[in-house]
């Protein structure tokens, strides 16, 4: 009866998700509605001023090592990244992280800005632009020079200049820290001989959806961004069909995948203006609706913070607190259960630390979290005994009544009300558990920690499927087989362990039930063939450990059944 509580729990648990991806995961369509606080949604301020940068982008054939040979730059690095920027235009379209590959294979680090002139051009850029473009600002295109330091690195600024050769000077004073957070002074120096009008912008472009986007409801990749403390996440096909744009004084904006993002925190308490579009490539920018005034013969300046990060949990929480960022950790996707999936992940990063294997991690969460719940389940299956000792006397009485459902009803809640038995009572438990199953399943599918961790033997990362496959025999047959065919050991395991909780239990008295029970363990061996081996792991212990507790609970339990 356990097992199908397991099973209850199951659909109960994909009906929710289809739920929540339906009305809730999914973003709403935009709104000219006024929102909370000061954001305003598809509003155009008055002056309808907007970025002067290039509309489109330039040839995307030219290969990333081209593209960075063909323009003058300066270098980057640090303790988490390398890279550099472009003095065409002033642009950081060069990031790798150094402490996270590619693959397992040839240790190449994951690459995630790339060039505008690249087919995956990714880049951030910042400027100025002024009412009816009556001022020479720099562009794109414009070629900056280095005062001082000619690499960027940790307490190692530099600053770039623009002369617009009319007695106005630009310049970027650009600090980086010793991980992925940038901070860019944009400077002014007014030397004409009138006051002008600027308003400082900065924006992220990328010239295409990344090929490995996975489209899953349960992990959002696209834009997002919290204005006045309030998240907004929208889709690039969203954004593809109409532009977005939103009013606030504070907050950020930017662009996520699942492990790695890109965002741009404008000076806070001064109204923005932020926009997501498309227009040749997908745009994520701010501009301030007050412009910047220089007086003749003075200066001025404007600050905005860029993140090109991996999403760290313990790296995005420290920027999000010591940087007073609000809610800058929603950008790794937690979830509605965010209460339980969040002080979750602390726990197996603790484990993971003591232990030194992310899988024996896993296995220990496992174990805490059955032992948490044992005394529900140990409440549960006193009630399904209670109903298994039962079944004779309701076989009886549907053979007696069923002709007569109405009477059939009568007499089973009269048995119940004289055994004393509640045939709900043991879907409390199951309710209860379902929210920790969501988090746990969440946490470890959203996981940068876990990605590229080994178990033991042929795992080699957690957050990849089982490589072997039961079509070649595991690797014994020297054939690849195409991906619908990888099924792998563990993936395997979990089904038997699932089969073997059946074959403890009874089997249902309905005919067609048992029929669905008795496929269900292959339906969601093929299934989670494809889910990540860390998922996996956890499932199949979880079922392994619910075996050896519902042994335990029988033998104390000594309800005779017969």
């Amino acid at each position: 009866m356990e097992n199908k509580n397991v099973f209850v729990a199951i659909a109960l648990s994909m009906a929710v998700l289809l739920f929540w991806a339906a009305f809730f995961e999914t973003p709403k369509a935009p709104t000219n509605d006024l929102t909370k606080g000061t954001l305003k949604e598809e509003r155009v301020n008055s002056n309808s001023i907007t970025p002067n940068i290039n509309e489109t982008v330039e040839s995307k054939k030219i290969s990333r090592e081209d593209s960075i040979q063909k323009v003058k730059r300066v270098k980057i690095i640090n303790d988490s990244i390398v890279g550099s920027i472009s003095l065409r235009g002033g642009i950081i379209d060069d990031i790798s992280f150094k402490k996270h590959k590619q693959n397992l294979k040839d240790k190449k680090d994951v690459v995630l800005l790339n060039p505008r002139e690249t087919i995956d051009g990714y880049f951030v850029e910042t400027g100025w632009t002024s009412i009816g473009n009556k001022i020479k600002v720099p562009s794109s295109n414009s070629e900056w020079s280095v005062e001082g330091n000619k690499v960027l690195s940790e307490n190692q600024p530099i600053i770039l200049r623009w002369d617009n050769g009319e007695g106005i000077i630009f310049k970027k004073k650009i600090e980086l820290d010793n991980k992925y957070l940038f901070k860019i002074s944009q400077i002014v120096e007014n030397n004409s001989n009138l006051s002008i009008e600027l308003y400082p912008y900065a924006q992220i472009t990328r010239n295409k959806i990344p090929d490995d986007i996975q489209n899953f409801y349960i992990s959002h990749e696209g834009f997002i961004g919290v204005f006045d403390e309030e998240l907004k996440e929208d889709d690039y096909d969203d954004i593809k069909e109409k532009k977005i744009s939103r009013e606030a004084t504070k907050g950020w904006l930017g662009i996520t995948d699942k492990y790695w993002m890109t965002a741009i925190v404008p000076k806070q308490g001064e109204n923005f203006k932020s926009t997501f579009l498309y227009k040749d490539a997908y745009k994520a920018n701010y501009i301030l609706n007050k412009p910047t005034v220089i007086e003749s013969s003075s200066n001025n300046s404007n600050d905005v913070r860029i993140f090109i990060a991996a999403k760290e949990v313990n790296t995005i929480d420290s920027y999000a607190a010591n940087q007073n960022i609000e809610k800058l950790d929603l950008v790794i996707d937690w979830g509605w259960f965010y209460f339980f999936t969040k002080p979750l992940f602390f726990i197996v990063d603790y484990l993971f630390k003591f232990s030194g294997n992310f899988g024996i991690a896993i296995v220990l969460i496992t174990i805490g979290i059955r032992l948490l719940f044992f005394p529900l389940a140990n409440y549960s299956f006193r009630s399904m005994a209670k109903m298994k000792a039962l079944q004779p006397e309701m076989v009886r009485l549907k053979e007696l009544h069923k002709e007569d459902k109405m009477k059939l009803q009568q007499e089973m809640m009269a048995l119940y009300k004289k055994e004393k038995v509640n045939p709900a009572s043991g879907c409390l438990p199951v309710l209860i558990q379902i929210p920790f199953f969501f988090a746990i399943y969440k946490m470890l599918f959203i996981s940068l920690e876990m990605r590229h961790q080994p178990f033991f033997g042929w795992i080699k990362d957690l957050s990849a499927q089982d490589p072997t496959s039961l079509f070649n025999v595991f690797g014994l047959i020297p054939w690849d087989p195409p991906s619908f065919l990888i099924i792998g050991i563990w993936p395997i395991l979990m089904g038997l362990s699932m089969w073997v909780q059946q074959k403890l239990n009874p089997a249902p008295t309905d005919p067609i039930q048992a029929k669905i029970f008795a496929f269900f363990p292959i339906f969601l061996t093929i299934i989670l063939a494809s889910f990540p081996s860390g998922l996996v792991v956890y499932w199949t212990i979880n079922n392994i450990l619910t075996i050896a507790q519902q042994w335990v609970i029988m033998k104390k339990t000594k309800i005779k059944t017969n």
